[in-house]
């Protein structure tokens, strides 16, 4: 029991060092505008992104990789909401009520519902 709570601190202190979250909030921004391209969904984004991981540590690689996927799923959403244009496919229902939203002025409580 012991072990398990020293190896779940340890990985506390590895996921929240400065490095790692800094390359969290990168991954997530740049997921996001990869995920406003039309056609251009979470996989394609790491694809594309994917070489640009070769010379970090495996756990940063990884860090990063997440925040771009996770990132391009919102921003999906963010197009279908705001112009109705799918991002990717899993976000075409949210252009029906989104877009709604946006027209009736509540563009941000829909941006903040998808998220």
């Amino acid at each position: 029991m012991l072990e398990t709570l020293q190896n779940l601190s340890l990985g506390f202190s590895i996921a929240l060092s400065p490095p790692i979250l800094l390359y969290a909030f990168a991954g997530c921004v740049i997921g996001t505008l990869v995920g406003m391209l039309p056609g251009v969904g979470p996989l394609a984004g790491i694809s594309l992104l994917l070489p640009a991981t070769f010379g970090l540590d495996a756990t940063t690689a990884i860090v990063l990789l997440a925040g771009i996927y996770y990132g391009a799923m919102y921003g999906g959403s963010t197009t279908s909401i705001l112009m109705r244009i799918p991002g990717e496919a899993a976000s075409v229902m949210t252009c029906i009520d989104g877009y709604a939203m946006t027209r009736k002025g509540r563009g941000g409580a829909a941006l903040a519902i998808a998220a």
